[in-house]
């Protein structure tokens, strides 16, 4: 594994999860749809689930991660987190949350990407923002009618197979943990552009925001900056691809517009 482009002053992740690689039966009853970065776009999530008649009794909606900093309602997030419906993987900056008691980490986080929600909250919330993000999974595994789809935050590092990048992180391995939280490597074309093979049909990640969806081989990149709205970027919006029964359909809603 290449980690050439990871923070210098990454910690190891801490792993709590019992279920560090999450597994979902397929869905027979309804459609399942994976999401973007949200960071703290929840208004605007829940005006593309409203454009795509989301229904929580049959429908589940995945993410890779990166719910909260920079938006306006990280603070909703462990909302969200309890509805039976919507399953999130651990992003880097649920990672920041987690990593909060570390000085260095702490004030990169703060001053630097997006944690100043942070500061409104009393130790009490803090507490349990740290204990619902340490307990997300690494990674996400959905059955669906076209085969098994991974969901992770960043990448899988193009020379492992699937499998043994999933038995990696159930042991706690800190690059492999450190590889799904941070790296950019295939997507910014550091790397061999090789689909990942080995017990999944395709891959979906976020992490890295483009203008539009980037499929390399079988894996797929559905951040489209959906909170650099707040930067000025018009482009800005948050995506979200159904996955099953049906594969590929794109629903994005642009963040520039108001909810």
């Amino acid at each position: 594994m290449n980690l050439s482009e990871l923070p210098s002053r990454a910690p190891a992740p801490e792993i709590r999860s019992g279920r560090v690689v999450a597994r979902f039966a397929r869905n027979d009853n309804g459609r399942d749809f994976v999401v973007g970065d949200i960071h703290g776009m929840f208004a605007h999530l829940r005006s593309l689930l409203k454009d795509i008649e989301f229904d929580p009794a049959s429908d589940r909606l995945f993410s890779v991660g990166d719910l909260v900093d920079r938006g306006p309602q990280s603070s909703a997030a462990l909302e969200w987190l309890d509805h039976a419906w919507f399953h999130a993987c651990r992003g880097n900056h649920e990672q920041f949350a987690i990593d909060s008691d570390d000085p260095v980490q702490y004030d990169l986080w703060i001053n630097h990407n997006g944690g100043r929600w942070w500061l409104e909250l009393d130790d009490a919330a803090r507490a349990r923002f740290r204990e619902a993000f340490a307990n997300l999974p690494l990674a996400i595994e959905v059955e669906t009618a076209s085969g098994v789809v991974g969901i992770i935050h960043a990448d899988v590092p193009p020379l492992l197979t699937w499998d043994r990048f999933m038995e990696l992180l159930r042991a706690r391995d800190r690059d492999a943990a450190l590889y799904a939280l941070w790296s950019r490597n295939r997507v910014q074309g550091a790397g061999p552009r090789l689909p990942v093979r080995g017990g999944v049909e395709r891959v979906y990640c976020g992490h890295t925001p483009t203008r539009n969806t980037i499929r390399i081989e079988n894996v797929h990149y559905i951040d489209t900056g959906a909170v650099y709205i707040q930067n000025g970027y018009t482009g800005a919006r948050l995506t979200a691809v159904q996955i099953h029964p049906e594969r590929d359909l794109e629903y994005a809603v642009h963040t520039a517009d108001p909810t």
